[in-house]
This record gives C-alpha cells, structure tokens and sequence, in this order.
C-alpha cells in the first residue's frame, strides 16, 4: 500500500516537513561519500528553516503533556498494559524534559556559526559550494568520512528532543485513526464533515494501481478526485470517469 497524507493544519504541516528531514539526514549520515554527507548538511540548514517557528517547541511541549493527561486515565485499567502504558509515559516524560532543557530559539548555534552559514548562503545558489567558492569546505569535504560525521552529529545533535518530540506526536497521530475501506466512483470521491477537530486524513492504495489522490479538505468538505501519472515524464491526467477506484481512508486526531 502507498499511504498519502493529508494534513489539515500548518502545525501537523510543519511536522511532518521536519519528519521527512530528520529521516533523509539520519540515512545519509550513516553513509561514507562527502555527496551524501553534503545532503546531510542540507537537510539540516532545511530543518532550520522549517523549525524557525517561535511556537513550535511550546506546541510540542503542550501537546505532549495533554497526551500524559490523557494516558493517565488508563490506570488501574485491567485491558490495558501497565507496563506499555507505563513506558509510554515514561517516554512522553523524558521526551518533554528534554524540549524544556532547550535554552533560546531553536538552531541559534547554528546560526551563530559563520562558516556554516557561509555555507548555506552559498548552498542556495546552482552550483554555490564549488571548491573555488569555498575551498574551507572543500578541504572539510575531503576528510575521512568519520570525521565529517562527528561533526555532522555535533551539530544535529541538540535537536535531538525536537526530533524525538515530533515522532511521539506523529506516532500517536496515525494511531488515533482506524482505516475503512471506500470506494471513488468515477474516480472521485466526496464526504462532507461535520465540522470535526480531524488533523490529518490518510488514503492508501494498493501500489499496484496506476492513480494518484488529489486531495483538497477542510473542516466541512473533503474532496478526492484520482488522476494518472504516467512515469515517462507526461503531464498529470484525469482518470477515466468510467474507472471506480478502491482506497481505504482514515481520519486521525489527537
């Protein structure tokens, strides 16, 4: 199955662009190549953008103890495990001490450091990093790729609770939902809301049809209309309107 979601607000937005940096720099550190370490500094001058909210650490922080409340009430609940739910919590709590200990805005010591900055300045113009352009980081780009890695870690290292937050947040986020199989005639599907508190919707198709959800939503109205997207480099193009498409379609809300 190929899973497409849907996010209905800025803040599940905005943490879902950190998840997807965060993995691609955690898979691209592991390797040995200044290519894939230079994607890794990447994604890291990109997570810096992204995290630039002045709020977001309060609305993980915020959201995290709402979970802890909620958790709470299970308790002495016989049909629940003590000792999953007292690991969770105790994941919820460490994970939210670790958001407090974070001192001043978010990658300001990142900020502060002039030659990475010099570096991202440079990284957004075609071609930028050339050795000619910044040959401080062509000599760093050309040391052993532990060394390149210690650094990388030492400066992705202190968003490691935002990291951390994000993913117990997400995580509880898609386990909320529970996924019901539909059926889009004609190739298009609408269901009107009642107005819900729904943060994310997720379609998921079999990977072995050839369709594509065009999702638009808001709190009253979800549409779904499934196109074509032939891979030899053509145009987007509306399925057949005689062509039902099976999906299955799950809301999620913490």
């Amino acid at each position: 199955m190929i899973a497409y979601e849907y996010p209905f607000n800025e803040r599940v937005r905005t943490l879902l662009r950190l998840e997807k940096l965060f993995e691609k720099a955690a898979y691209f550190i592991e390797q040995q190549g200044w290519r894939e370490h230079h994607v890794v500094l990447l994604s890291l001058f990109e997570i810096l953008e992204v995290a630039g909210r002045a709020d977001l650490k309060s609305d993980l922080i915020q959201e995290l103890e709402r979970q802890r409340q909620s958790l709470l009430t299970f308790r002495d609940n016989p049909d629940i495990s003590e000792e999953k739910l007292s690991g969770a919590l105790y994941e919820i709590e460490q994970s939210s001490a670790a958001l407090l200990a974070m001192t001043g805005k978010i990658g300001q010591y990142l900020r502060e450091n002039d030659w990475l900055m010099a570096i991202k300045s440079r990284a957004v113009i075609p071609g930028g990093v050339c050795q000619f352009d910044l040959p401080s980081y062509h000599y760093w780009s050309n040391q052993e790729a532990d060394v390149r890695r210690q650094a990388l870690q030492e400066w992705l290292q202190p968003l490691t609770p935002l990291r951390d937050g994000l993913s117990i947040v997400l995580r509880l986020l898609r386990a909320s939902g529970t996924a019901e199989q539909q059926l889009a005639r004609n190739a298009y599907f609408q269901l009107m809301l009642s107005g819900g508190a729904s943060q994310m919707v997720c379609v998921s198709l079999k990977k072995q049809l050839p369709f594509i959800p065009e999702i638009s939503a808001n709190k009253y109205a979800l549409n779904i209309r499934f196109i074509r997207q032939d891979l030899d480099g053509s145009r987007q193009r509306q399925t057949d309107n005689t062509v039902d498409v099976p999906f299955h379609i799950m809301f999620c809300n913490l």
